[in-house]
């Protein structure tokens, strides 16, 4: 039985609809959990003690997640929106907020725009920046934002092969210490071909279950957000976090070597934004390092 909003939170059609959801988990205390099958069961799972020790939403962006229509622009403020309405939706009064990759950006802005909610933020493997990033003129043509920000670039590229293959090559390229960058005439699923070992954590179940999810979604949304919308990142020069910031990073991150993401995670840059700032890094981990080391990372969110 659907349960029908008792609030108007301003947001659009697609938060409704998360918030709908949200708010039959709450009055069936059901929380969301995300991880694959070595982690843990996908799909709602029964909590107990309620309330859940943690909600890790589906949402717009995720595989399997019902995206808005194509001719929706993508936001990062939607994402902002999405966690608040959550939030208000499980009658949760502060959280402490985990983002990943991308998903740091919108963790970083909400606890920047709604201290009042936060207890913490931690991100793994993106540090804050005050301004959007911009890779053009630092890294080379063939670096994978600058590709998959150009329309229809990245569609035509994963178009050449199926949901696994592409899925696989992301992990085998992003899971490495260097930057993946194609050369002139050559695409980033180019970069491997489907023979190369997947990493030693990651297994072909974890493949199988991460690939079912893209089969009837697809990737068109997670391309157009985040990689499309980079210049729509805002200008946060003033920042300043008022809550506890945690930072992890794989010590073999490729991202390290990005221009201006040393400076930001080793020089102090972040400092300079968050004074209670924490910076941790796991020895020989990757950019999925939360995949990679899970007892590592929990054990920094749980004590930090």
């Amino acid at each position: 039985m659907a349960v029908e909003p008792t609030k108007s939170y301003g947001v659009s059609r697609a938060t409704e609809e998360l918030m709908d959801l949200c708010m039959q988990m709450s009055l069936g205390r059901w929380c969301s959990c995300t991880a694959s099958r070595r982690y843990g069961t996908r799909g709602a799972t029964r909590c107990r003690p309620w309330p859940p020790q943690g909600t890790a939403p589906s949402h717009r962006t995720a595989a399997g997640t019902a995206w808005p229509a194509q001719h929706e622009e993508p936001s990062w403020e939607d994402l902002v929106a999405d966690v608040l309405a959550i939030l208000d939706a499980l009658s949760i009064p502060k959280a402490f907020l985990v983002g990943k990759d991308f998903g740091a950006m919108p963790a970083y802005d909400f606890t920047l725009r709604h201290p009042g909610r936060t207890r913490g933020v931690a991100c793994l493997g993106i540090p804050f920046s005050p301004v959007p990033f911009d890779f053009a003129g630092t890294m080379p043509e063939g670096f994978y934002p600058l590709r998959w920000r150009q329309p229809g670039r990245a569609e035509a590229d994963f178009g050449r092969y199926d949901i696994r293959r592409v899925v696989r090559t992301i992990y085998v390229l992003f899971s490495g210490s260097e930057v993946p960058v194609a050369e002139q005439g050559q695409e980033t699923m180019d970069l491997t071909d489907g023979s190369a070992p997947l990493p030693g954590w990651f297994t072909e179940e974890d493949l199988d279950v991460y690939a079912a999810l893209y089969e009837n979604s697809g990737f068109g949304f997670p391309i157009r957000m985040p990689y499309g919308s980079l210049d729509k990142m805002a200008t946060q020069l003033d920042a300043r976090f008022e809550v506890p910031v945690l930072m992890v990073m794989g010590e073999n991150d490729y991202v390290m070597k990005l221009p201006g993401f040393e400076a930001a995670v080793r020089g102090g840059m972040m400092a300079g934004f968050a004074p209670d700032l924490k910076v941790a890094f796991v020895p020989e981990g990757s950019h999925f390092v939360q995949e990679q080391f899970p007892a590592q990372v929990n054990e920094l969110l749980l004590v930090s």
